[in-house]
């Protein structure tokens, strides 16, 4: 089955008004540019994005944020983003905030088909509230739920054309979990190969969780740069 796209363009045809995405990255690092983009450019609204973080002013989740094409943020960390500073605080966008082991356990949880879990983090603060707790071990603990959401938008450095996918060192992140917690995962590459191409041994996430793929036309990649120390 080939599951390729011919654009990024095409993949977000598929996003109605009122979607919950899944975007995976973490910071800048392994985001994907072109879905993002090309969703921004398409007006779809009423979004319920589910990120690591909130991207910057003007690149990543940040454009979106911008458009006024965010209904709800969760989150773990929505730092270095004036605009949605600015939302959050007039109320103007809902946000729910996760600890970050938190936030990748749910995700994972929501892939798995796991019910909950029970965490002792955040017990006893804000974000704990309104939750069920029990004493484990003689620790108190809060019972989370799993996250899933209507569409997945993951970045990977290869993929193949039957969407079996490999990433690029840290630029994985949130990626993999991400993928097997959606209903449609989406995937835009960097490069794309022939079926076979990518050792079997290097696929992280296997093409069954993945519904299209599409080959990225441009990236900018603010921030993943190889950094070598000096002798």
């Amino acid at each position: 089955m080939n599951k390729v796209l011919a654009s990024a363009k095409a993949a977000v045809a598929l996003i109605p008004d009122g979607a919950s995405i899944m975007m995976g990255g973490f910071g800048l690092c392994g985001i994907p540019e072109n879905l993002i983009g090309a969703l921004h450019a398409c007006g779809t609204t009423d979004l319920v994005v589910i990120s690591n973080n909130a991207g910057v002013d003007d690149f990543g989740i940040g454009i979106l944020l911008r458009a006024r094409q965010v209904r709800k943020m969760i989150a773990t960390y929505v730092g270095e983003n004036k605009e949605f500073e600015r939302q959050f605080l007039s109320g103007e966008i809902e946000v729910e905030l996760v600890p970050q082991g938190t936030f990748a356990e749910r995700i994972r949880a929501g892939g798995a088909g796991i019910g909950g879990f029970f965490t002792p983090t955040a017990y006893g603060t804000l974000a704990a509230e309104g939750k069920e707790t029990r004493i484990i071990d003689g620790k108190p603990h809060v019972f989370e739920t799993p996250l899933h959401a209507d569409f997945a938008f993951v970045r990977a450095l290869r993929g193949d054309s039957k969407g079996n996918l490999a990433y690029d060192r840290t630029a994985r992140n949130f990626n993999p979990v991400m993928a097997t917690a959606a209903s449609t995962t989406i995937a835009e590459v960097d490069e794309l190969v022939e079926p076979g191409a990518i050792n079997p041994d290097h696929v992280i996430t296997p093409g069954i969780y993945v519904r299209h793929i599409v080959k990225g036309e441009r990236y900018e990649n603010r921030i993943q740069k190889r950094t070598i120390r000096q002798n």
